[in-house]
């Protein structure tokens, strides 16, 4: 800084750029292209024929087809205070999911709060998918509570099967990262 002086005791209150940016860990990669060239389908790809026994430990999963999607309810920690106060080995057990998430009075109340905040849904649409999408929504809230804008979860395979189950569909598209649509 031209024509200004300044000791060394000022230089300390003076904004550095990324003065408040947290350092890099020493395991931590330089950035994300370096630490693997794969995307993170080509990653879920490898793993195609691993058998539901060998993740799922609530006896309920489904083989998924993404190793990001092949996640047991029980490998999750914000599941856990839930299994144990209802002690069941499935979060898909639980009183509150099979009422929140599967009863289709309670989502057709959270359908009207999808409409007002969304608009009419065109005749293409089918309400049983609509119900579907906003089970995984109100899941998600029941755990996480409140995530973010462009903020996802993975949800348990066992959820996603029960979800799946109560209102069908000819296709599915499986777990997306905000960055993948």
């Amino acid at each position: 800084m031209a024509g200004i002086d300044l000791n060394p005791d000022e230089i300390q209150f003076i904004v550095q750029p990324y003065q408040f940016e947290p350092h890099r860990g020493p395991e931590q990669p330089l950035s994300s292209s370096e630490s693997s060239s794969e995307s993170d389908s080509e990653r879920d790809s490898d793993i195609d024929n691993v058998a539901t026994d060998e993740w799922c430990t609530c006896n309920n999963c489904v083989a998924m087809p993404t190793a990001t999607e092949r996640r047991c309810c029980q490998s999750f920690a914000v599941c856990q205070p839930k299994l144990d106060e209802a002690t069941i080995t499935c979060i898909t057990m639980h009183e509150a999911f099979q009422v929140n998430c599967l009863n289709h009075h309670v989502l057709e109340l959270s359908f009207y709060e999808y409409l007002d905040y969304n608009g009419p849904i065109g005749d293409e649409e089918p309400v049983h998918e609509l119900y579907r999408y906003i089970a995984y929504r109100r899941y998600t809230r029941w755990l996480w509570h409140r995530l973010g804008k462009k903020t996802r979860k993975v949800i348990p395979s066992c959820v996603v099967s029960a979800i799946r189950t109560r209102f069908p569909s000819d296709e599915y598209t499986g777990f997306r990262y905000p960055r993948d649509y």
